[in-house]
C-alpha cells in the first residue's frame, strides 16, 4: 500500500489480526502546516470484546512461552527493521508539524528506545521465563521451608492510549517493555497524528517478527473497550489529568482492580541557582535549555519547561536573552529544511494553547510574543497551527496560582523570580508534582538544598552545569533506563526506568515450600535443594550435560603463617591485622592474626578449579561476596561447589553458569560464601 499518495486515505485498525477500516468514512485529519487533510479516522464496527479475548487467548500464550532473551532478539530485530523504514516514517511526520530534528526524537528516540530494551533484556534478564526479586527467604532454622519471590507474566493483555505529540515514540517506549515482559498489547493513538502511528505499526506486522495478536492497533475511539478489561489486563494513559481521571476510574478498572498507570499534566519547572548570574556559563546553558524546551516539537512535550524559576536579580537580564534566542527561531512548514519551528498539532491545538495563556495572563503579563498573530517563513499562516513562542513574567509567584494550575501545552513559559533556595523549591513544589526539574547551578551546596527539596514532587531531577553541558541529554529527553512519570498532578505513574518498567507487567508472587521445590520453579538451587555428586568433575559437563545443583565438595588446604606473611608481601596488603599479631587482637573482631579475605577466595580457586582446557572459558565475576568468619594460621578450608544456574545465550556456543561457593573451615563454620560466573561451552568439542 502507498501510504504517501497525495489523496487522504482512510486509517484502518489492525485487529484480529486483519487490517480493518472503521464503517464510516470518519473525521478528518489535517496536515498541521497547510490545513490539507491527510486522513480519515474512525473505528466504528469493531467488536473491543472480542479484540481483547484475541490479545489473551493468541498473543499472550506464545509470547509467555518465549524467554526474555528470546523476546529480547525478538524486540532488536524488530527495531533494526524499523531503523531501515525510517525515511518514510520521517516523510510523513511533517504532516504532524514536526521539523527533521523534532521526528528524530520521535521515531529515532522511539527506535532507540525499542533497541534499548532487546539489550537490556539480553544483559540484565536471565534466559529464563521467571524473574527472581530479592533474596531466598529461610523460614526454617534446618533450612527445609523456604521462600522466595518471583515475577511472571500478566496472563491478559496491555491497553495503551497515547498522546498526539509523539505518535512513534508514545506507543514504542510503552510497547518494548510490555513485550519484553510476555505480555501482548493493544495500542490506542490520540486521533490527530495515528496516521504515523498506523503507518509504523503496519511496518511492524509486515516484518512477521511478533506472534500472532502480539500487538493489535485501533484508530479512532475505543468504544466500550474498557468494559471488558479484566483484573490480569494493564491499562496505560498517557493526556490530560481530567480524561485520565475519568478513564481511572472506570467501572471495570475499579471493579477489577486494573492496574493503571497515568501520565498527565505536567507543569515542570527549571530552576536557575543563585550563583548563576548573568555572564556564567551556567546563565548562558539555562537560557539555551529553556529556549530549546519552549520550541522543540513546539513545546508539545510532556517533559517541556513551564515554569521558569530564577533569582529576581536576574530576571530582567534573563528574560532579554531568551526573547533574543526566541527571537531568532525560524518557524514554518517542517518540510522545509531552514525551519526550526513548526505548527501545533491541528487548530483546535493551537486554540486551547492560546486559551490557557489567556488563563496564565491573569497572573501575568506577556514579555515576548503575540499568541494572536504568528509570524512565519513558509506554510499558511491561517490555515497552518502556527503559535510564535510566548514568554511570560508573574512578579508575585507566591502569591499566584494560574501560573502554578494552568499548563499551556505549545511554546509557551513564566518566567517568576525568588530571593532565596527555600522560596525556589517551595515555587517548583506548587506545580503539585512533575514529571520533571532541572537546577542549573555550579555550587554544589545549593544543588544538594534544592534537589532534595524537589525530589519527592519529580519522576526526575537534572542538574546541569559547565561540567555536564557537553554530555548532558537534557531537562525534557526521557531516557529508557530512567524513570518517566511523575507524582501529584503529573499522574502518580510510571514508565521505562529500565527492567523496573518490564516489572509493571508481570505479578510478584511468594513461593513458599520446600528448597528443593522452589529450585524446580525458580530455575535456581537454593541452600537446602538437592545436589548431585558423581566422579566427574563439574567443571568437565558442557551446558548440554550440566545440571543445576550439581556438586563438587574439594579436599582440603591448611592456612599457615608463612601463607599470609607471603601473601602480605606479595601483593603489598599488609594491614596491620595480618601482621602484628598483639594489633590483632586489640581489634574485637579477631582474636589474633588473620588471613587475607583474598588469600581466602584465592584458596578456594585453588581447590575448585579443573585445570584442563575447556568446556569451562573463563571465570567473568564475583557476585554477592562476603566473609564471615576469621581465618587464623591453622585452620583448614574446604570448598562446597554448586551448579546455582544455567544461563544460555541465544545465537552463541556457550552460556553463563552460576556457581554457588561456600568456604567452611575445620569446624564447619563458613568463612566466606560468594557466587562464581562462568562461560561455559553448550557442547564439548
Amino acid at each position: 500500500m502507498n501510504i504517501m499518495a497525495n489523496q487522504p486515505r482512510r486509517l484502518e485498525s489492525y485487529v484480529g489480526g486483519t487490517w480493518i477500516a472503521g464503517a464510516r468514512e470518519g473525521v478528518p485529519l489535517l496536515d498541521a502546516s497547510t490545513g490539507v487533510p491527510v486522513a480519515f479516522i474512525d473505528s466504528s464496527g469493531i467488536d473491543f470484546k472480542q479484540i481483547l479475548a484475541y490479545g489473551r487467548d493468541k498473543g499472550g500464550p506464545v509470547l509467555r512461552r518465549m524467554s526474555f532473551h528470546e523476546r529480547a532478539a525478538m524486540l532488536k530485530a524488530l527495531g533494526q527493521a524499523l531503523l531501515e523504514r525510517k525515511e518514510e516514517f520521517y516523510a510523513l511526520s511533517t504532516a504532524t508539524g514536526a521539523t527533521r530534528a523534532d521526528s528524530w526524537v520521535d521515531i529515532e528516540g522511539g527506535i532507540g528506545t525499542l533497541l534499548s530494551y532487546a539489550s537490556k533484556g539480553r544483559r540484565e534478564l536471565p534466559n529464563a521465563r521467571v524473574l527472581l526479586d530479592g533474596d531466598v527467604e529461610q523460614l526454617s532454622k534446618d533450612q527445609s521451608f523456604s521462600a522466595q519471590h518471583i515475577l511472571s507474566p500478566l496472563q491478559g493483555i496491555a491497553v495503551h492510549i497515547n498522546a498526539f505529540n509523539f505518535p512513534c515514540w508514545g506507543m514504542l517506549e510503552k510497547v518494548a517493555p510490555t513485550l519484553l515482559a510476555g505480555v501482548p498489547a493493544i495500542v490506542k493513538p490520540a486521533s490527530q497524528t495515528a496516521y504515523l502511528t498506523e503507518l509504523m505499526v503496519r511496518r511492524i506486522i509486515e516484518t512477521g517478527l511478533l506472534p500472532e495478536g502480539a500487538l493489535q492497533l485501533i484508530c479512532g475511539s475505543v468504544g466500550d473497550l474498557l468494559d471488558h478489561v479484566e483484573g490480569q489486563d494493564v491499562v496505560t494513559f498517557t493526556g490530560s489529568a481530567a480524561t485520565g481521571q475519568r478513564l481511572k476510574t472506570h467501572r471495570a478498572i475499579i471493579e477489577n482492580s486494573v492496574r493503571f498507570t497515568m501520565e498527565a499534566d505536567s507543569l515542570n519547572a527549571a530552576v536557575l541557582g543563585l550563583d548563576a548570574a548573568p555572564g556564567t556559563e551556567e546563565f548562558d546553558l539555562f537560557v539555551k535549555e529553556v529556549a530549546r524546551e519552549m520550541t522543540v516539537k513546539a513545546g508539545q512535550k510532556c517533559t517541556a519547561i513551564r515554569r521558569v524559576i530564577a533569582p529576581r536579580s536576574y530576571s530582567e537580564a534573563l528574560i532579554a536573552a531568551l526573547n533574543d534566542r526566541l527571537g531568532k527561531t525560524a518557524i514554518g512548514n517542517p518540510a522545509d529544511e531552514t525551519v526550526r519551528m513548526g505548527p501545533l498539532a491541528s487548530l483546535a491545538q493551537r486554540e486551547e494553547v492560546r486559551a490557557r495563556i489567556r488563563d496564565i495572563a491573569a497572573d501575568a503579563e506577556i514579555v515576548g510574543g503575540d499568541p494572536n498573530n504568528p509570524h512565519v517563513m513558509s506554510g499558511d499562516a491561517s490555515a497552518g497551527a502556527f503559535l510564535n513562542p510566548v514568554l511570560l513574567y508573574c512578579d508575585k509567584p507566591g502569591s499566584a496560582r494560574a501560573i502554578h494550575d494552568v499548563e499551556a501545552f505549545g511554546p509557551v513559559s513564566t518566567v517568576m523570580p525568588y530571593d532565596t533556595a527555600e522560596e525556589a523549591v517551595d515555587l517548583t513544589r506548587r506545580g503539585k508534582g512533575s514529571l520533571v526539574a532541572s537546577v542549573f547551578t555550579n555550587d554544589p551546596h545549593f544543588a544538594e538544598e534544592v534537589v532534595l527539596g524537589l525530589a519527592p514532587f519529580h519522576g526526575r531531577v537534572m542538574i546541569g552545569n559547565r561540567s555536564s553541558a557537553k554530555s548532558s541529554t537534557g531537562h525534557g529527553s526521557p531516557l529508557p533506563g530512567l524513570v518517566h512519570g511523575g507524582p501529584g498532578r503529573a499522574g502518580g505513574g510510571e514508565e521505562l526506568g529500565g527492567m523496573r518498567g518490564v516489572k509493571h507487567y508481570m505479578q510478584r508472587t511468594a513461593i513458599q515450600g520446600a528448597p528443593t521445590m522452589l529450585t524446580a520453579v525458580t530455575g535456581r538451587w537454593m541452600d537446602g535443594a538437592d545436589t548431585r555428586r558423581d566422579s566427574e568433575h563439574p567443571f568437565r559437563k558442557s551446558l548440554a550435560e550440566l545440571k543445576i545443583g550439581d556438586q563438587l565438595v574439594t579436599a582440603t588446604r591448611t592456612v599457615t603463617l608463612d601463607d599470609i606473611e607471603h601473601f602480605a608481601h606479595f601483593t603489598g596488603d599488609t594491614f596491620y591485622a595480618h601482621m602484628d599479631e598483639e594489633a590483632a587482637k586489640a581489634n574485637p573482631f579477631f582474636e589474633g592474626r588473620v588471613a587475607h579475605g583474598y588469600l581466602i577466595v584465592s584458596f578456594a580457586a585453588g581447590l575448585f578449579v579443573d585445570p584442563a582446557p575447556g568446556p569451562v572459558l573463563a571465570n567473568y565475576g564475583v557476585d554477592n561476596l562476603r566473609f564471615l568468619t576469621p581465618v587464623n594460621p591453622g585452620d583448614t578450608l574446604q570448598v562446597q561447589l554448586t551448579c546455582k544456574e544455567i544461563n544460555p545465550r541465544i545465537n552463541a556456543e556457550h552460556g553463563e553458569v552460576r556457581w554457588d561457593c561456600k568456604v567452611t573451615n575445620q569446624l564447619d563454620a563458613v568463612v566466606a560464601q560468594y557466587d562464581v560466573l562462568t562461560m561455559v561451552a553448550k557442547t564439548r568439542e
